[in-house]
């Protein structure tokens, strides 16, 4: 066990340094869901009944999980699958005494790294435009958490099965992942969906992750206030991080044989 967690470690180190040394993409996952959660803000100052301080504070769970986690842990896990596919790593990892585990649990490890960076960003940001939060920080960080394993689970199926270039990413993060946020809620606020939408809602784990995120950040809710949403997903994340595995090693057996 403590082979495997130093090759996740090292592995989760290399993705993170790689994205380090390209400095681009690291400022515009910095820069993206902080542009969003102030544009969310100021908008919903200028349009509602509420303070600078409130809009804030109702902007962040929308602002995270449609903007931070979802281009960050879906988008970037689908990004780094399918780079790595195109440098052959995976090639090179079958002559090195690496383990498949470990490089599953090292890309795991380093998108979570990220989500929970770009968590903290955003919950600053918020807190200095005036935001106040009082929920219990256990419970936002399972639910921060269980959303980060969500979107790595999904980018993985999708990354391994269904993206084989670079410029597949884009078309395939937009043609699965849009509505999903739309249908979640992440731009329009689902209380003014029609019942037929809402009742689709409640099948999308996008919004699932907002309503929990607001009941233990805005609203203070506690664990049997947002039980049900946290059950839906612990069940999807679950669920998807067993298909992400499953579809990681057929990536592997398909590779081996190339």
């Amino acid at each position: 066990m403590r082979g495997y967690g130093r090759e996740t470690l090292a592995v989760a180190q290399r993705i993170l340094r790689e994205l380090v040394r390209r400095g681009r993409s690291l400022l515009f996952w910095t820069l993206f869901p902080v542009t969003i959660l102030l544009l969310n803000g100021y908008l919903l100052t200028e349009s509602g009944n509420l303070s600078e301080a409130e809009a804030f504070e109702r902007c962040v769970p929308a602002s995270l999980v449609g903007a931070a986690l979802f281009f960050s842990c879906l988008g970037g896990s689908v990004s780094t699958v399918v780079a790595e596919r195109e440098q052959q790593t995976l090639k090179r990892l079958f002559i090195s005494p690496l383990s498949g585990t470990s490089y599953f649990l090292g890309i795991f490890l380093a998108h979570t790294y990220i989500g929970l960076g770009q968590a903290l960003l955003i919950y600053a940001t918020a807190s200095i435009m005036g935001a106040t939060f009082e929920g219990s920080p256990p419970l936002k960080l399972l639910v921060i958490l269980l959303s980060i394993a969500s979107y790595v689970g999904v980018g993985f199926i999708l990354g391994t099965q269904f993206a084989r270039r670079t410029e597949d990413v884009n078309a395939l993060v937009a043609t699965f992942g849009v509505p999903l946020l739309i249908l979640g809620g992440a731009f329009v606020p689902t209380q003014f969906f029609p019942d037929a939408l809402l009742n689709l809602a409640e099948f999308n784990p996008v919004f699932h992750m907002i309503e929990a995120l607001d009941g233990v950040s805005v609203a203070d809710g506690t664990l049997a206030e947002v039980g049900l949403h946290l059950r839906f997903l612990a069940g999807f994340a679950i669920a998807v991080v067993a298909g992400g595995w499953l579809a990681y090693r057929r990536m592997v057996r398909v590779e081996r044989r190339l």
